[in-house]
């Protein structure tokens, strides 16, 4: 939580304002920044100088993981992060690649569990990772990437949060994950709770006792309508102790995660929070 204020104080008092066209509104933008959550701890980093959400967050990473591509399904395991970018990007609603309501294209999880080889056929990198894991191995490669440049014309989205490498060391699993751009007041709470999701989940279904989960942004930014709230409201409150995420112990394979597993599964314990702060959200 000290981490993601004094990210948000460094935007307030380093960030220079750059113009960003496709929004049509200016961000208050630093370059680089690097938090870290002891994973193995269960320090959940989850906000809590306001009121904030974090099964909508675990959802999303549950599409992901799953290859959804489609807002529907994504809102049936409890998130509606991609009813506008499938249903209201004007781009997108005119492109010849959109299969119709709901349809996200090529997006994310879709582009992870069916990467496209110049070759010919697919790879599904996150069953790969798996099973090097499960079985104890790591060749130094275990990336998880959303990321592909060829494919952006053929989704309704770029990814945001696009790299999840993830390390065993002696037992212990280890997860960088890498952003390319982060809205922080709002976004950033979102993505936290994911990067740490995603480590505690991997380990949890591959044997092995979680550690740290590094998280880089590469441009961290507020937006111009934001930038008030940040500074009189929320950086004005003390934070609370981190929360405690609670994880149901019978999710322990990849087809459970990819079949059965439902919000349900997931609690925390210990949260306090400040009142809610409604930032504007600009798509």
């Amino acid at each position: 939580m000290k981490q993601y204020l004094q990210l948000c104080q460094r935007i307030v008092d380093e960030g220079v304002w750059v113009d960003n066209q496709r929004t049509g509104k200016r961000c208050l933008t630093v370059i680089n920044a690097d938090l870290d959550y002891d994973v193995g701890a269960g320090e959940f980093p989850l906000v809590t100088t306001r009121k904030s959400f974090y099964k909508a967050a675990i959802a999303e990473m549950i599409g992901y993981l799953r290859g959804y591509d489609n807002a529907a399904d994504f809102r049936k395991i409890g998130t509606k992060t991609w009813d506008a970018n499938a249903n209201e990007n004007l781009d997108w609603l005119a492109n010849p690649y959109r299969k119709g309501e709901d349809d996200c294209g090529f997006i994310y999880g879709a582009v992870a569990r069916n990467f496209p080889k110049p070759d010919g056929g697919s790879l599904d990198l996150l069953k790969k990772i798996y099973t090097d894991l499960k079985a104890g191995k790591d060749d130094r490669g275990e990336i998880l990437t959303f990321y592909h440049p060829g494919v952006f014309h053929m989704g309704c989205l770029r990814p945001c949060m696009y790299s999840h490498h993830f390390s065993l060391l002696d037992g212990t699993l280890y997860l960088n994950s890498t952003q390319r751009s982060c809205d922080v007041p709002l976004g950033l709470n979102f993505n936290m709770v994911q990067v740490y999701f995603l480590l505690a989940i991997m380990a949890q279904i591959t044997g092995h006792k979680a550690g740290h989960a590094y998280h880089k942004i590469v441009n961290a930014h507020i937006y111009e309508d934001q930038l008030e709230l940040m500074k009189d409201v929320q950086l004005k409150r003390e934070p609370y102790p981190a929360p405690k995420l609670l994880i149901n112990p019978d999710i322990k394979t990849l087809e459970d995660l990819e079949t059965w597993v439902t919000m349900d599964d997931f609690d925390i314990e210990g949260y306090q929070y400040h009142e809610t702060i409604a930032y504007p959200f600009t798509v």
